[in-house]
């Protein structure tokens, strides 16, 4: 069997549900399989369809590239078969049951039984799901590590033919790392979460106090039926809003830390660095609380507490106010165009939906049609509240209801963005974002050039 043929045979050790969604992969793809196993004659019946089954040593003899789909504690296999193994590239695709659960990465191990052969550390982060389905989205990557450049390179075109990306991550000294990769529990959307639930704990105690205990306090009414809906439909939008506000607010930061350094050839400080990494959680989290937030509102004619209200209001005559009907059409028109601009923020922050975007498409999207949407439903709150500020019995306990708090933020964060739109200071923004540097024109007068063309 000469080199090509060799390669483009492959052996998996392993003929559980990982080793077996690999295989399917593997044939789909145009490999030949053959499965290592200790018993080959009863396993053939759970196997896909075209792969070989052979003992552990003869599949070991058949094939280069070699995927040991079996835990760290079933290794030992491995030892009598060094001669075999000698000079293959080995796919280590174990993980742990938790982090530093060894001493050593599993990787590590599996190179000390078999010091002959190349192990690489790879497609551990892939489920046995998405290895039958292939790449469900873009971001499906396979993570690479190992000594060898070659064997490397050769389980990297495994992976691009499968239909994965694949990322080097450099020695085996990494494995660990990659190895503790499926033991996150969402790693990207803690800071969110945690910001969403304080934000919702904080308000929701805020307003309780304000209008359920105020009332039964000074009036001796029990309106605490109104948790259930009026006050989680006053939370959901006050956190929407300051949320939606956070995902705008560092790229503004970023801005000005540009302008005033006169360079983009810094870095961010880390707390904003982790803090634009999760700008499209916050979105994804504060747009859940709008689409809440518009449940809630569907729901209020039903209500009884709102139908009560009605019956009693039936032999009331009241003279049409023009103000208020303009007011009330404007805060409904906006909240919905508002909404309607937040669900298109979501949908293009999907993999599959910004993959089919070019770059200053899906920038337009997420920066200015998202500053729009933050201006809407900022405006949306504003027409809510009206003139109420303007009475004294708004403040009750001498505190300001939620929807003002939770419009200081988004008002900070539009001012802000206003004054980056003017002319001279865009100007200023975009020659720095394109490699300009202040006090560069006294370090090189060749380079200079004048700040407005």
């Amino acid at each position: 069997m000469d080199n090509s043929e060799e390669l483009e045979r492959v052996c998996v050790f392993g003929t559980g549900d990982l080793g077996r969604s690999l295989g399917l992969r593997l044939l789909q793809a145009g490999y030949g399989v053959v499965f290592g196993s200790r018993r080959p004659h009863s396993s053939s019946s759970l196997l896909p369809h075209g792969a070989q089954v052979l003992g552990h040593a003869a599949a070991a003899q058949s094939a280069h590239l070699i995927f040991i789909a079996v835990q760290r504690e079933h290794y030992d296999f491995l030892v009598p078969l060094a001669n075999q193994l000698k000079g293959k590239v080995l796919v280590d695709l174990s993980n742990n049951l938790k982090k530093n659960q060894y001493p050593e990465a599993n990787a590590e191990y599996l190179q000390s039984l078999v010091p002959g052969a190349e192990v690489v550390k790879g497609f551990n982060t892939l489920s046995a799901w998405s290895l039958q389905n292939g790449p469900s989205d873009a971001n499906r990557q396979v993570y690479i590590c190992g000594e060898s450049v070659e064997a490397k390179q050769a389980v990297i075109a495994v992976a691009i033919k499968l239909g994965f990306s694949a990322l080097d991550r450099g020695f085996l000294s990494v494995a660990r790392e990659l190895e503790d990769f499926p033991l996150q529990l969402f790693p990207q959307w803690r800071l969110p979460l945690r910001i969403a639930i304080g934000l919702s704990a904080a308000f929701f105690f805020y307003l309780l106090i304000r209008d359920i205990i105020y009332a039964y306090v000074t009036q001796s009414k029990d309106i605490s039926f109104r948790i259930m809906v009026s006050l989680a439909n006053k939370v959901c939008p006050i956190v929407s809003l300051i949320m939606l506000s956070l995902c705008y607010l560092p790229g503004v930061l970023a801005s000005f830390l540009q302008l005033y350094r006169g360079t983009k050839y810094r870095r961010f400080p880390d707390w904003l660095d982790r803090w634009m990494l999760c700008r499209k959680q916050l979105g994804l989290l504060a747009l859940g609380f709008a689409f809440l937030h518009v449940l809630y509102t569907l729901i209020i004619p039903i209500r009884y507490y709102v139908w009560f209200k009605a019956t009693e209001r039936t032999n009331r005559t009241t003279q049409f106010d023009m103000t208020t009907a303009w007011r009330g059409d404007s805060y409904l028109s906006l909240g919905i165009l508002g909404f309607g601009l937040y669900v298109l923020l979501g949908i293009t922050s999907l993999p599959s939906v910004s993959n089919a975007l070019s770059w200053r498409e899906f920038s337009f999207i997420q920066s200015k049609l998202g500053h729009l949407t933050l201006l809407l439903c900022t405006a949306h709150t504003y027409l809510y509240g009206w003139n109420r500020f303007l009475s004294s019995s708004t403040y009750k306990w001498y505190t300001p209801p939620g929807y003002m708090l939770c419009l200081v933020l988004p008002s900070v964060v539009l001012l802000l963005k206003l004054l980056l739109i003017t002319p001279c200071v865009d100007r200023t923004i975009t020659r720095i974002r394109q490699g300009w540097e202040r006090g560069a024109d006294q370090r090189n007068p060749k380079d200079s050039q004048p700040l407005i063309p």
